[in-house]
């Protein structure tokens, strides 16, 4: 599902228009990335938690020069859901097929 099967979705289910749906999707999503590069995170109780995880620095390698690349400690977002979440995909006995990548909105 992408950005604006979602939109629809949401449009249909509620009866809001569309435009005010996809705005307000872009304000939650720009929220989530404001809050979590301001260090804080993100709990939605039954559905899940927008955290940042924190990675080590490590040696990495460059291949084409094959020299030793100091990768330094860093933070990168992270969804952990709910366990409501969890149970109900679980439930799933298999995927639909993807539609694909891409943000046609």
């Amino acid at each position: 599902m992408r950005k604006a099967d979602l939109v629809n979705q949401i449009a249909e289910k509620t009866g809001i228009p569309k435009v005010d749906v996809l705005v307000t999707l872009e304000t939650m999503f720009k929220e989530v990335k404001d809050t979590l590069s301001g260090g804080e995170n993100i709990y939605i109780r039954g559905f899940g938690s927008f955290i940042t995880k924190k990675r080590a620095a490590k040696i990495g390698r460059n291949i084409k020069k094959n020299v030793a690349v100091h990768i330094p400690e860093h933070y990168i977002p992270a969804f952990k859901p709910a366990k409501e979440f969890v149970a109900e995909v679980k439930k799933l006995k298999e995927p639909k097929p993807d539609s694909g990548p891409g943000d046609d909105l």
